[in-house]
């Protein structure tokens, strides 16, 4: 079964007067990982699409989105795929990939229909494309790995780079996931924004009990959604993006835009955030 969803754009003055609700409404996506259906978000941010996929006994087909204008999903799209359940498969082209958990399968553009089973739980990720790339499963060996942070300010770190130039060629997608150190819970702090492209974030291995404060909003404006396991939010270009749980986790961070750039970010000093 297929369902899909589309978000519209907001501008930051709008964002200003939305409150709690309307916030969830527009930037929170809930409900992803339901069995036996394929969950698609159409953002209207740099036209990212996010969802999920979730095979249980069966398989399920991803072939045609309606909101894409194409005959089928990947006629002009690349695609990632991370797997944050137990082992499933995803079959594309006549191949069929094993992902493990944390594992990446990217598809590049033209690929034709994706065909999920397993155990698996698939966090879906897809941009538009202008050329097409090779399809490589990434596995965490492959990973770039990067450390960062320290427990005296609570956000030692690991970041796991899969969609990165030095890892694996995409066209425009650049996507990986953070884990933190038991102690640690502030994510991206100081705060960033990047106006050329935007992200959206997964947390997972949220514990049932804990929860991950996600800020969002121009810097002056800042707002917080209150985020649990295995929900995304969509960050637009001219927000910044950072979080704080109640314990550790880990989340999947995805951008789409101008460039692939990892480093390209414009940082807000802390005596600007309001």
């Amino acid at each position: 079964m297929l369902k899909t969803q589309t978000r519209y754009a907001i501008d930051p003055a709008t964002a200003k007067g939305l409150d709690t609700e309307q916030l969830r409404d527009h930037f929170h996506v809930g409900g992803l990982f339901a069995e036996g259906e394929i969950n698609i978000v159409y953002s209207h941010y740099d036209r990212l699409i996010l969802g999920s996929a979730v095979p249980a006994a069966g398989t399920l087909t991803l072939d045609r989105v309606e909101e894409t204008g194409t005959a089928t999903f990947l006629e002009r799209r690349e695609m990632a795929v991370l797997n944050v359940g137990d082992t499933g498969t995803v079959a594309v082209t006549g191949e069929t990939y094993t992902l493990e958990r944390g594992e990446v399968l990217y598809i590049g553009m033209g690929a034709g229909p994706v065909e999920f089973a397993g155990a698996g739980r698939f966090y879906i990720l897809s941009a538009p494309a202008h050329r097409t790339c090779p399809t490589k499963l990434i596995t965490l060996a492959d990973a770039r790995r990067v450390e960062m942070g320290a427990k005296e300010t609570a956000n030692e770190r690991v970041i796991l780079q899969f969609l990165h130039p030095e890892v694996a060629e995409s066209c425009q997608l650049l996507m990986g996931y953070t884990q933190f150190a038991e102690g640690s819970v502030w994510n991206t702090m100081p705060a960033h924004t990047h106006d050329r492209r935007m992200e959206a974030y997964l947390y997972f291995d949220v514990g049932a009990d804990q929860r991950v404060f996600h800020f969002m909003g121009e810097p002056s404006q800042t707002r917080h959604i209150v985020m649990a396991n295995e929900e995304a939010v969509i960050s637009p270009p001219w927000s910044i993006h950072c979080g704080a749980g109640t314990g550790a986790y880990t989340f999947c961070w995805a951008m789409a835009g101008d460039n692939v750039d990892f480093t390209d970010m414009d940082m807000i000093p802390m005596e600007a955030l309001r």
